[in-house]
């Protein structure tokens, strides 16, 4: 079933980003899943944060303790109003708030067997051993799935059981693969080839699959799921097709996922193993104490006693994710234990606790801060001014965690929230700082105004410009001089690769946090001590990728070229075509500024079955079905007039092989959901962009096109081309066509303005004429279609994305930050850390030196600059050319955009003398045409060497104004 077919089950625009990584059958066990969660300190409340926002059925809190001020360093529900109170009680209130679909309720008697009965799930944090032992025995010998969460200061631990038995529907986050099929022969056993050779080699020996869409070996559609056996020239074995039919062409092979079953033993016998270790003597002789390391040993005590946000985070978001997979059987769950510690937090080669005053309680939200890092560090973190790029889900996250650690509380410390975005209702999933009447809201004002409510004292100021060439007159030298850092949240890798320059140029530490579904990365990057921000090179070519024009109108051999012909499609028909008809009422204007393809779809609008503007629904739904049938099924006949299946090119070969792959045309059948489904979308478009009433009635529209025959195809725009290969088969669009079209826009224009619609992912007509495009699309091709799903996920540039990772990866960063804040650290102290949720994948490395260039005798790296003043009176060029070489010992060129200042070679003496006597600002305006932006301290100029021809990247100079 697909996603929007369950709008009565599920709120699909709310969980949307989260449907992309769970899936609608998890999904719906999730919000059938009753869990018990005892103990509402740091990481019970990121437990409980992470649960309600992902829409868990009922959470049942159980904490009868009251809250002191060490909790309020971590438990972002509670305040110093809410001190003496239950935990459990001052926490409710607020939870409820994050998602009115989910009964949170408290529980204040004792933990008994039988209530521990009426839950899938039981979640103990800030327990006693002996209620471990207690719970778990119960749980155990029941079938309750139950966990166990803690930290201390830097250390943290989780058990899971899940029982002797617990079955997992789907291991994995990956989509199964789903592949063309280019051949399948008769035989025992029968070959399977397929379309793309790079395919084959995704699958692996004893994969089940199944098949659809095939012609002519029909036996083999919807067939019980079928073993593969990869062969060696990639083609797959896949069992005895001896008495099927002939295949024909197309179809598609797609991935059974297979259910996995994991046993998980008694929580007794961990506790009996864990007991054994007690009586642990040294090995030969040699005492237990001299095995241990004791400086280990003494920084862990020491520091165990406080309670830390970004461990709370971490902690939650595992334990979290764990719960879910119990109640969805969503991904693998943890084999039982996770120990976890980021003690490299602690200063290497400094005694812990050499003043112990210093990290005494002082009753304040800092002091389980404080009892690890001391009251100085904390008043240090208080004057931090900290730049945070982007307010979504991982900004909000790191927000939540600045308030809670007190990063720039005080003195003249501070944070600058940026983001240009509103707040919208698929936020609220993931997002933590925003609520339902934040709606349409800027993302930096409600998240700046959410993260002051917990805790009054931050200092934090929202701006609403985005962080790019266009906003650096605000985020310019003034703006970045007073920064002491930056945290980057940001979802593209064009945006982070941007803010990772201009820290780089302002040489301030870089923060820097992603994600995408279970999978998310943190990484830190310090001046002169680690390597620089890198876009990893495939998620970056990725994001960029295009595709040839010619491809994906004429011979589209991926899902991915259908969708991208489909969103095309859109922007022409619906978006270009009604500011072209627009630009044309208001004057007669040329079509030249058009390329072909764009005169085409206008063409199609205003020459096609309508020569007029359409009047009534009826109108506009006779519009969508000539479309239907000039995209699918006339423009696919006219291609194959040109080139039939059978012709063969000079050298030989067939013109349809390879990638290109022979279409077929479609019969339009109204009973046919996906054929109805273009119809309905592009009618009820084409009457929004007239302004007229459109029609969601599927069965009056049924009615309708029975009675409708299909229309003439002299009556339907013609086809051409610009591609070198068919402009010779396609009619050239020469003066009498644009005689024509324009006389044809003469008579589109009398009437009001038409409305230019722009695609929005969350539109169901425009989703759904893209998906239903694009699948028609594939049918014409054999290619497997997307879903509607996918289709929304690909075109609407979705990154799937769930609460725990988000709060995970942004835990990691606030560990990272502790180091970047303290007292000079060695590049071992820090770690980029990457983490998989779905496979219990965590690593964590100390990040690579920066690269270290060389040019003749001179050495340096991506951070070093050469930095000159203006001196008084302002230097001409001749005294910085001549300070530069005396800084490196090279004679250089200098260069501004890419454009000559002066070349000291090759220049006429009297040019030269000209230009060297001459003032560098004033050189520079004639070069760029620009006076200095105000408040700019530095221009930045490129130097390259004047007597080789090697491309050499040197430090940019800074000329200090």
């Amino acid at each position: 079933m697909d996603v929007l077919e369950t709008s009565k089950l599920l709120d699909e625009e709310l969980y949307s980003r989260q449907l992309y990584v769970l899936g609608l059958p998890a999904m719906q066990r999730i919000q059938r899943a009753k869990v018990l969660l005892s103990g509402l300190q740091g990481v019970g409340a990121e437990v409980a944060k992470n649960l309600v926002l992902m829409g868990v059925g009922s959470l049942t809190l159980h904490d009868p303790h009251p809250t002191c001020w060490s909790d309020l360093s971590a438990q972002f529900f509670l305040s110093e109003q809410d001190l003496g109170r239950s935990r459990a009680e001052a926490s409710q209130e607020l939870l409820a708030k994050l998602n009115g679909a989910v009964q949170v309720c408290i529980h204040t008697g004792d933990i008994t067997e039988d209530l521990l009965l009426d839950f899938q799930v039981v979640v103990l944090t800030a327990s006693e051993l002996q209620e471990q032992l207690k719970v778990g025995t119960i749980c155990h010998k029941h079938g309750v799935c139950f966990l166990v969460a803690d930290t201390r200061g830097l250390v943290g631990q989780l058990f899971c059981d899940f029982g002797e038995d617990f079955t997992v529907q789907d291991p994995t986050e990956a989509e199964p693969l789903v592949a063309a099929i280019q051949h399948i022969s008769q035989g025992s056993p029968g070959i399977l080839t397929l379309r793309e050779e790079a395919d084959a080699h995704r699958f692996n020996n004893g994969d089940l699959v199944t098949f659809s869409g095939i012609e002519g070996m029909v036996e083999l559609n919807g067939c019980a799921p079928r073993p593969l056996h990869v062969q060696r020239d990639g083609t797959l074995e896949i069992g005895d097709t001896t008495t099927f039919s002939h295949y024909l062409r197309g179809g598609a092979v797609t991935e059974v996922k297979r259910p996995k079953t994991v046993s998980h033993v008694d929580a007794e016998m961990v506790v009996d193993l864990a007991q054994a270790l007690e009586s642990l003597k040294g090995t030969e002789g040699e005492p237990l104490e001299e095995q241990l390391d004791k400086a280990l040993v003494r920084r862990v005590a020491l520091s165990s006693a406080g309670g830390l946000s970004p461990m709370a985070a971490v902690l939650g978001a595992v334990a979290a994710q764990e719960v879910l997979k119990a109640v969805s059987k969503k991904f693998m769950p943890l084999d039982q234990w996770l120990y976890f510690d980021a003690l490299d937090c602690l200063p290497e080669d400094e005694e812990p606790f050499p003043n112990p005053e210093d990290y005494a309680p002082r009753d304040c939200r800092y002091d389980g801060q404080i009892a690890v890092f001391g009251a100085g560090f904390q008043e240090k973190l208080s004057h931090q001014r900290y730049l945070l790029v982007g307010a979504g889900a991982i900004g909000c996250e790191l927000l939540k965690g600045f308030a809670l650690v007190g990063l720039g509380a005080g003195g003249s410390g501070g944070v600058t929230v940026a983001d240009m975005d509103h707040v919208e209702r698929s936020n609220l999933s993931r997002q933590f700082l925003f609520r339902p009447q934040d709606f349409g809201r800027p993302k930096a004002e409600v998240a700046a105004e959410a993260a002051r409510r917990l805790n009054s004292d931050l200092q934090v100021t929202p701006l609403t410009y985005q962080l790019d060439l266009t906003t650096e007159h605000i985020y310019g030298d003034n703006f970045f001089s007073s920064v002491d850092g930056v945290a980057a949240a940001l979802d593209s890798f064009q945006a982070r690769r941007y803010v990772a320059a201009r820290c780089t140029h302002y040489l301030k530490p870089l923060l820097e946090a992603g994600t995408k579904g279970t999978l998310g990365s943190a990484c830190v990057f310090i001046p002169h001590v680690t390597e620089d921000y890198r876009a990893p090179a495939s998620a970056a070519a990725s994001e960029d990728a295009s595709y040839p024009v010619c491809t994906v109108r004429h011979f589209p051999s991926t899902t991915e070229h259908t969708l991208q012909w489909a969103r095309d499609e859109f922007e022409g028909l619906f978006h270009l075509s009604a500011e072209t008809i627009n630009c044309h009422q208001q004057a007669l204007t040329s079509l030249a500024h058009l390329d072909e393809s764009q005169v085409l779809t206008v063409q199609q609008v205003v020459l096609g079955v309508l020569r007029q503007r359409p009047q009534t629904w009826r109108d506009c739904v006779l519009w969508a079905l000539g479309q239907w049938q000039l995209c699918f099924h006339y423009g696919i006949t006219q291609l194959l007039s040109r080139f039939p299946p059978d012709k063969v090119l000079e050298n030989g070969t067939l013109f349809w092989s390879g990638p290109k792959q022979c279409p077929r045309p479609l019969e339009f059948d109204a009973s046919q959901d996906t054929h109805l489904l273009y119809v309905l979308a592009a009618a009820n478009l084409y009457a929004q962009m007239h302004g007229l009433p459109g029609s969601r009635d599927q069965t009056a529209l049924r009615r309708l096109l029975k009675l409708q025959p299909l229309p003439d195809p002299q009556d339907l725009a013609p086809i051409f081309s610009s591609d070198l290969e068919l402009a010779s088969a396609y009619a050239e669009f020469g003066p009498e066509q644009s005689k024509q079209l324009h006389e044809a826009l003469e008579i589109w224009t009398v009437g009001p303005p038409l409305e230019p619609l722009t695609f929005e992912k969350d539109n169901d007509f425009h989703v759904d004429f893209v998906a239903a495009a694009a699948s028609l699309r594939a049918q014409n091709y054999g290619i497997p279609p997307a879903d509607r799903t996918k289709t929304k996920r690909i075109v609407g540039q979705i990154t799937p994305a769930i609460a725990t990772t988000t709060a995970a990866v942004a835990g990691l960063v606030g560990l990272e930050l502790y180091k970047v804040v303290g007292s000079p650290r060695p590049r071992s102290a820090f770690r980029h850390s990457y983490l998989n949720l779905a496979e219990n994948y965590f690593s964590r490395w100390v990040p690579h030196a920066p690269a270290i260039q060389k040019f003749h005798h001179w050495k340096w790296t991506c951070w070093d600059r050469l930095e000159v003043p203006a001196g008084q009176p302002e230097r001409t060029l001749e005294s910085l050319l001549a300070h530069v070489q005396k800084l490196n010992g090279l004679r250089v060129r200098m260069l501004l955009h890419g454009k000559a200042l002066l070349y000291s070679a090759g220049w006429s003496p009297e040019k030269q003398d000209q230009h060297l006597s001459r003032r560098v600002t004033d050189l520079v305006l004639e070069v760029t045409r620009q006076v200095p932006k105000p408040g700019q301290r530095v221009l930045v100029l490129e130097l390259s060497y004047e007597g080789e021809k090697e491309d050499v990247t040197f430090p940019p100079l800074h000329y200090k104004l």
